[in-house]
C-alpha cells in the first residue's frame, strides 16, 4: 500500500528506448522509500503494433537494472528511438502476495498485455471481484489485489458499449472501472488499444503530475464533472462482482472528449476533432514529487476520484462524482515546486537519516522563518511576537472551542505527546492526542464545539485521512500540520501550517519530528497571544526557540562521539529500555520507535512513574537502561527511578541523558561512574528536542553496526497509505 508508481509520456521529443527505460528507473530510485522488495517497468515494444515490454526484479532498484541490462540485448543490436512514447513503472511493498516477479507490477490483463496497470494503494474488495471474473474465464497469475483491475480493465472493454455501439474510450473505461473498486488507490494504465496514452486515477493515495511544456502557461485545470448515476445506464448483471452484489456493469455515456487547449494564456475546453499532430511535451505522473522535480516543476495535484487522461501530448481532466458529496472546486491550480533536487540526494553523506539527522539545526529554522519576530519592549528588552499565517484567521473560533484534540500517527503522535504540555499551559483548554487507528475504531465522539488537528509528514497517512473525514462529517474543525505542500490533507483541512522542514527521504523520520514539537509550540504561543497572565511565561519559550537551532547544532557535534562508543556496547543486544517522565516520556517512546525502527532491537520507551508497576522486573545487570533527566517539577522523582534502577541493575549497562544545567543526577551519575550523555539546556518545554538527538544518532549508529539498511529498514515504508 506504500508502494512507489512512475509514468514518462514523451510526446514530438524523441527519446531512446534506453534513455525512457533509464528515466523510469531514476523516477523509481527516488520513490525507493516507499517500497522497495520489488519493482517492474513496462515500455514499447518497437512499433505500435509490437507487444509491450515488461522488467520485473525482486529487490532493489538495482536488481532492476541488473535484470534490464540482461534482457535489452537479447532484444537486437538496435536502441529504437520513439518519437511519442507512454512508459509505467513500480516499485513495491508487498501486502498481498510475497515478494516474487509474479507479484511485480505492472500487472496485466491477460498474456498479449492488452491493458498494463500500476497501482499505489489497496483494493478492499478484491476478493468478490476476483471469483467473478475468474467464472468468466479469467485466469490469475498472481496474489495481488492490483491483477483485479487489469483483468477489470479488459472485461470492460471486451463487454460495455457505448450508447452507438462503441467500445468506451479510455477515460470512461477508467471510470467504470473505479466505479467498480473499493478502496484507497492510484492508478496508471496504458493499453494497446490506445497507443500513446495514459489513463490515471486517484482515490485515498497521492498522485502527483508533472509537466514539461514550453506551451502550457496556464495556472487552473478546468474540471469536468460526471455523475456516478451518469454510469448507470445500461446493467449487465454478473453474479458475485462487488461488494455490494451483481456488478452492474455500466453502459457507455455518449459525449465526446474534450481537451485543455491554451488560448492567450487561458485555459478553453473544446471538443476533441480529428488527428492531431502530437504536441511537443513531456509529462509525469508520480506517488511523490521527489520524482519529478529534476525534470520539472510545473505540477498540479488531482483530487479524488479525479481522472486524468493524456493523448498526443495533450491532457485531459475529468471527475467522477464522489460518493460522500463534499464539495468539489471546479478548477485544479497548477502550481510551482518548492523543492530543489538538492535535497533529495545525500551529497556527502552515507545515508539519508544521517544527512537529516544533521539538518535539524536548519530544519528548525525553517520551520519558524518568518513566524517569529523579534523586537524590543518599552525598556528596551528583547520582546517577541509570534504570527501563523496558516491559522489567523481561524483563531477567534479555535479560541471558542471546548476541546483541542491532536491526531497523528507514529512519530507524528509522539511529537504530540512531547507538545501536549505546552499547549495545555498556555492555551488553557482540554487538550487530547488520538492514534488516528484507536480514534476510527473507537469512533471518538466528536462535536462541533471541537478543533482536530491532524499531524502527519507525509500529508497522505491513510489512518490520519480517513481520521478527517470522519471529523469532517461531525463538523469540527479541522486543521493540518503537514511537511508535504499540496498532500491531501492540506486540500481537505480548513486551515493548516506548514512544517517547512524540507524533504525527508530516510524511512525514519527525524528533522520533521523536531519541527513538529516546534510548530505545535508556536501554536500554542499563538492561542495564548492575548492573554497576560501568560506573557511572561510565553517570551520564555519563545526566546528559547529563537536560540533552539543554535543550540541544536551544539547538540549534535558535542555528543556524536558519545554515541559512536555507546552504539558499540549496545550493538550485540537485543533489548534496551528507556525511562523518562513529563516532558522527556515522550522522547522515550519516539527514541524506542527510533531504535525499533532501524535497528530491529526489541526496545521499550517507559514512563518512570510506572517503573514499580511492572517494568521493575525487567531489570537485571544485563538489561541496557537509559534514562532521561529533566530539571522540571518531575525532577525529584526522576532521582528516585535512577536509585532503584542503579540498586537493581548494573551500573555499568546504565546510561543517563541530562541537561547539562542538572547538576544534581550529573554528581549523582559521575559519582557511581554511570556512562553520561550531556546535551545543552534549553526551556523544559523544548528540552526534548535536544534529548531526542542522541537516541536518533544512537539507532543510526546501531544500525550501521550491525551493517543494516539504515534508510530501507525491512517491512517497512515511508509513507503509510492504507489502514
Amino acid at each position: 500500500p506504500m508502494c512507489g508508481i512512475f509514468a514518462y509520456l514523451n510526446y514530438g521529443v524523441e527519446r531512446s528506448r534506453s534513455a525512457i527505460i533509464n528515466m523510469h528507473i531514476n523516477g523509481l530510485r527516488r520513490l525507493e522509500y516507499r517500497g522497495y522488495d520489488s519493482a517492474g517497468i513496462a515500455v514499447d515494444g518497437a512499433n505500435v503494433a509490437a507487444a509491450p515490454i515488461l522488467f520485473k526484479a525482486v529487490g532493489s532498484i538495482d536488481a532492476l537494472r541488473a535484470k534490464v541490462d540482461a534482457i535489452l540485448p537479447t532484444l537486437g543490436p538496435a536502441d529504437p528511438v520513439f518519437a511519442n512514447h507512454v512508459g509505467i513503472a513500480h516499485t513495491r511493498w508487498a501486502t498481498h502476495g510475497v515478494p516474487a516477479e509474479s507479484n511485480c507490477h505492472p500487472h496485466s490483463s491477460d498474456e498479449s498485455h492488452e491493458f498494463l496497470v500500476v497501482h499505489n494503494g489497496i483494493i478492499t474488495n478484491y476478493k468478490p471481484l476476483r471469483e467473478a471474473l475468474e467464472a468468466k474465464g479469467f485466469a490469475f497469475y498472481s496474489e495481488t489485489d492490483t491483477e483485479i483491475a487489469a483483468k477489470l480493465f479488459k472485461f470492460l472493454y471486451d463487454n460495455v458499449k457505448d450508447d452507438d455501439g462503441n467500445t468506451l474510450d479510455f477515460p470512461v473505461l477508467m471510470m467504470h472501472v473505479m466505479h467498480t473498486l473499493e478502496g484507497a488507490f492510484a492508478l496508471l494504465v496504458k493499453s494497446k488499444f490506445f497507443p500513446n496514452e495514459i489513463v490515471a486515477c486517484k482515490r485515498g493515495s497521492p498522485l502527483v503530475v508533472g509537466i514539461k511544456d514550453l506551451e502550457f502557461t496556464q495556472e487552473l485545470m478546468r474540471v469536468r464533472n460526471k455523475s456516478v448515476n451518469d454510469l448507470m445506464q445500461s446493467p449487465l448483471m454478473s453474479p458475485g462482482i462487488g461488494s455490494g452484489g451483481p456488478l452492474e456493469v455500466v453502459g457507455g455515456q455518449n459525449f465526446k472528449r474534450r481537451r485543455l487547449l491554451v488560448e492567450d494564456g487561458a485555459v478553453a475546453v473544446a471538443a476533441a476533432a480529428g488527428a492531431d499532430v502530437p504536441r511537443e511535451s513531456e509529462l509525469f505522473f508520480s506517488s511523490d514529487a521527489s520524482a519529478i522535480v529534476e525534470h520539472t516543476k510545473k505540477v498540479f495535484y488531482p483530487e479524488d476520484n479525479d481522472v486524468v487522461h493524456v493523448s498526443n501530448g495533450v491532457l485531459d481532466l475529468m471527475h467522477l462524482g464522489s460518493k460522500d458529496n463534499m464539495q468539489i472546486a471546479q478548477s485544479r491550480l497548477v502550481s510551482k515546486l518548492d523543492l530543489e533536487i538538492e535535497q533529495i540526494m545525500k551529497g556527502s553523506y552515507k545515508h539519508f537519516m544521517i544527512k537529516e539527522i544533521m539538518e535539524q539545526p536548519e530544519s528548525i529554522l525553517q520551520s519558524m522563518r518568518g513566524r517569529i519576530q523579534k523586537g524590543k519592549d518599552y525598556k528596551g528588552d528583547p520582546h517577541f511576537t509570534v504570527q501563523l499565517g496558516g491559522i489567523a484567521h481561524r483563531l477567534s473560533d479555535i479560541k471558542r472551542s471546548t476541546r483541542l484534540i491532536f491526531i497523528a500517527c507514529g512519530t507524528s503522535y509522539n511529537a504530540c505527546l512531547a507538545s501536549r504540555q505546552l499547549v495545555e499551559e498556555l492555551s488553557e483548554m482540554p487538550v487530547s492526542i488520538e492514534l488516528a487507528s484507536d480514534f476510527l475504531d473507537r469512533q471518538c465522539p466528536i462535536f462541533r464545539s471541537d478543533v482536530c488537528f491532524f499531524i502527519s509528514q507525509s500529508g497522505e497517512t491513510a489512518d490520519v485521512l480517513e481520521a478527517l473525514k470522519f471529523a469532517r462529517r461531525h463538523k469540527a474543525l479541522c486543521i493540518g500540520i503537514v511537511n508535504v505542500v499540496g498532500s491531501a490533507i492540506t486540500r481537505l483541512t480548513e486551515c493548516g501550517v506548514h512544517l517547512n522542514a524540507g524533504a525527508e527521504i530516510g524511512v525514519a523520520s527525524t528533522k520533521v519530528y523536531t519541527s513538529e514539537i516546534a510548530v505545535m509550540a508556536l501554536i500554542a504561543l499563538q492561542l495564548s497571544q492575548d492573554s497576560r497572565s501568560k506573557e511572561h511565561r510565553r517570551q520564555q519559550v519563545l526566546r528559547a526557540l529563537w536560540d533552539l537551532p543554535a543550540l541544536v547544532e551544539k547538540c549534535l557535534s558535542s555528543v556524536n562521539d558519545k554515541i559512536v562508543a555507546l552504539a558499540a556496547t549496545l550493538s550485540e543486544d537485543k533489548s534496551v529500555l528507556l525511562f523518562g517522565r513529563g516532558y522527556q516520556y515522550a522522547t522515550c517512546v519516539e527514541g524506542a520507535l527510533k531504535i525499533k525502527e532501524v535497528t530491529y532491537m526489541h526496545t521499550e520507551g517507559i514512563n518512570a512513574g510506572e517503573l514499580k508497576h511492572g517494568p521493575l522486573a525487567l531489570i537485571d545487570k544485563d538489561m541496557p537502561v537509559i534514562i532521561f533527566s529533566s530539571i522540571d517539577a518531575t525532577g525529584s522523582k526522576l532521582l528516585n527511578a535512577l536509585h532503584q534502577v542503579m540498586a537493581r541493575g548494573s551500573v555499568a549497562r546504565m546510561t543517563v541523558v541530562c541537561p547539562e544545567a542538572d547538576d544534581e543526577v550529573i554528581a549523582i551519575a559521575t559519582k557511581a561512574k554511570v556512562n553520561m550523555v550531556v546535551v545543552p539546556t534549553t526551556d523544559i518545554a523544548l528540552q526534548s528536542i535536544l534529548s531526542i538527538i542522541p537516541m536518533q544518532l544512537l539507532s543510526y549508529h546501531i544500525a550501521v553496526a550491525r551493517n543494516l539498511d539504515v534508510d530501507q529498514p525491512r517491512n517497512l515504508a515511508k509513507c503509510v497509505t492504507t489502514e
